[in-house]
């Protein structure tokens, strides 16, 4: 099915195959990357998954490169760049953790986007070195991870958390300070802190994860009416019940 509603409705069905903090992280990315002329400016997706993010940048005009250690994700992502024609984004099979080992990537990349990946990452403080240089001097990281602040979604988000990279989460998350001290060790300084994913959108994946203990057809198609909701009401909702982002965001520049 996921890739038959790509067939059908192009680009923006890549966004809604799971939950909604999947859009939302799209939004923040959208806001800050804005049009560029075609080709003209490099990015590198570190952990890019099945390709959304990638695709989605790629088509305002990034020559976009996705990585992901997963060959099945990597085959997904061409098949969806393919039928979105596509032609800015290329895909390849990479450990991001040995990202040091590929010179070939280094003071390539005007940007650098990191969605959701470093939390599964032991050693996070070299992970960010690496990004960092694959940047050029001025170029830019986008990064998301878990805020470390949240209110869990569901029971799995109260820990424990695993002690081997085995797929799952290695910590909550973040704080604003402990991102402030993993940039700064990278030789990266902080332009920008902020939050995404609210109350509206938490509700909604909260019942998403739920509903697709039955079914994951069920979930989806229980959730789908919903997926309108958090852009629209999250930022007061969110405001008014002083709700925490589930993710941190975290704009920063190669010094």
């Amino acid at each position: 099915m996921k890739s038959f509603l790509v067939q059908i409705f192009g680009f923006p069905a890549t966004l809604i195959h799971g939950d909604t903090l999947v859009l939302d992280r799209w939004l923040w990315l959208r806001k800050h990357l804005p049009l560029v002329p075609g080709g003209s400016k490099h990015l590198l997706d570190v952990g890019c998954g099945t390709g959304a993010f990638t695709i989605g940048l790629a088509r305002r005009g990034y020559k976009a490169l996705g990585l992901s250690w997963d060959e099945r994700n990597n085959k997904v992502a061409e098949q969806r760049a393919a039928i979105c024609k596509v032609s800015l984004a290329e895909f390849e099979v990479q450990d991001v953790r040995q990202l040091d080992q590929h010179v070939d990537l280094q003071n390539k990349f005007d940007i650098v986007v990191c969605c959701e990946n470093i939390e599964h990452i032991l050693n996070d403080r070299k992970l960010m070195v690496d990004m960092s240089r694959c940047l050029k001097t001025g170029g830019t990281l986008l990064l998301t991870t878990p805020n470390f602040n949240y209110m869990p979604i569901t029971k799995g988000d109260e820990g424990p958390f695993s002690d081997i990279e085995d797929g799952a989460h290695v910590r909550k998350g973040y704080t604003p300070e402990g991102l402030k001290n993993l940039c700064s060790s990278a030789g990266m300084k902080v332009l920008e802190i902020g939050y995404c994913s609210g109350y509206a959108s938490q509700k909604a994946t909260a019942l998403l994860r739920t509903a697709s203990q039955v079914h994951p057809l069920f979930g989806w198609g229980l959730v789908f009416p919903l997926r309108v909701l958090p852009p629209l009401c999250d930022p007061w909702i969110s405001k008014i019940a002083r709700w925490p982002g589930y993710s941190i965001t975290l704009i920063a520049a190669k010094i």
